[in-house]
């Protein structure tokens, strides 16, 4: 009941949290030189808010329909989307959205919140967006067990999602002439390139760290499902 409810008010607030910013969150063109084009989908803090919320509402269904039992003798659809999402998007998304946000605010907040924007965007909705992230996604963690996919197909989806928004990205400047972040209006092409990589190597590191806290701290269910899964197909 208790992982229910943690699941219910998760998607609720990630879901109000992206309606409110959509609805109410209107920045004028004169305080940024920040495209309109795409709205809110081209940023990524909005595209994982969402992500999480679709994650939430799906771990609410799995509580409801599926099992949360480590190594069920059927594996429902629900929970194999449940356990492939959170280990490959939503738990390495949300480190990164909020460890890359407040460290570049940390080092100068104008790269990636400008100060011109805080009568538009409460402080709420940015605790929200790049503070709650991180702390529903390390609870989720402690509290429900997963078993993560082959490496190879975690990081080829996480790789995916990520390559796909640089373009994504990309599209968006060589359609407007702006950039979606303004750190990348201060880098140049080669420093852009280099920042680019390193994300992907930073994202892809939490990927690796929501994998080994996994078995950290669900040893004995890891086990169990691993012997499990050699008896079926013995």
């Amino acid at each position: 009941m208790i992982r229910l409810i943690f699941h219910i008010v998760g998607a609720i607030q990630f879901f109000y949290g992206c309606y409110y910013d959509h609805t109410y969150v209107k920045i004028p063109s004169t305080s940024t030189n920040v495209t309109p084009f795409a709205g809110k989908l081209k940023y990524l803090t909005f595209l994982n808010a969402m992500l999480q919320t679709v994650y939430f509402t799906i771990a609410v269904s799995n509580d409801i329909f599926g099992t949360n039992e480590p190594a069920p003798s059927h594996k429902p659809l629900l929970r194999r989307i449940k356990d492939t999402m959170f280990s490959t998007l939503a738990f390495p998304m949300a480190l990164f959205v909020g460890v890359t946000f407040w460290g570049i605010y940390a080092v100068n907040r104008e790269l990636i919140l400008p100060r011109a924007l805080d009568p538009f965007f409460p402080i709420w909705l940015n605790h929200v967006m790049h503070s709650n992230i991180v702390l529903f996604t390390l609870i989720e963690l402690a509290t429900s067990f997963r078993m993560y996919p082959s490496k190879k197909k975690g990081l080829t989806i996480l790789c995916t999602f990520m390559l796909s928004y640089a373009v994504w990205v990309h599209y968006i400047y060589f359609r407007t002439g702006s950039w979606v972040y303004p750190i990348l209006n201060a880098l140049n092409w080669p420093l852009r390139i280099a920042f680019y990589v390193f994300s992907l190597i930073f994202i892809c590191g939490f990927y690796s760290i929501g994998e080994n806290l996994n078995k950290l701290v669900w040893s004995k269910e890891v086990e169990s499902t691993v012997k499990s899964g050699k008896k079926k197909a013995k």
